[in-house]
């Protein structure tokens, strides 16, 4: 199992993002998101955002974060759009990839936090064209 501590800047946050995504590690990449900030996810991933990456994202979200604290799927889902290459990354997305995060987002819609309104999901559902 992979280690992850928390990324101090862009470079190690690619660093440790390839090794996930090159081992398909959704549970490390889970650890990743658990341990970094939502606010500087777009900072960290700078202009390196890609498909895998995104994918194994909402993957990690889905299965590990989600269920145990939604608030903070949904900020890192806020934040992941606010990155560079995102609406470029989306558009690549094929139908059952797009099926993925309308499945975060329906575990999200059944999910209870302080940290977000159906409203709010509502919004950001718009934004990743769901």
């Amino acid at each position: 199992k992979l280690r992850v501590p928390e990324p101090p800047n862009a470079y190690d946050f690619g660093q440790i993002l390839n090794a996930v995504n090159a081992n398909k590690d959704k549970a490390a990449c889970a650890d990743l998101l658990t341990v970094t900030d939502p606010k500087t996810l777009p900072v960290l991933l700078s202009n390196k955002l890609e498909g895998e990456s995104l994918l194994i994202f909402i993957q990690s979200l889905e299965h590990y974060v989600a269920r145990k604290d939604p608030g903070l799927a949904y900020q890192h889902l806020f934040y992941l759009s606010r990155a560079e290459r995102f609406k470029v990354v989306l558009a690549l997305l094929s139908k059952n990839e797009k099926r993925e995060v309308q499945q975060l987002f329906d575990l999200l819609s059944e999910s209870q936090s302080d940290q977000y309104s159906l409203d709010d999901l509502a919004s950001l559902k718009k934004v990743y064209e769901l």
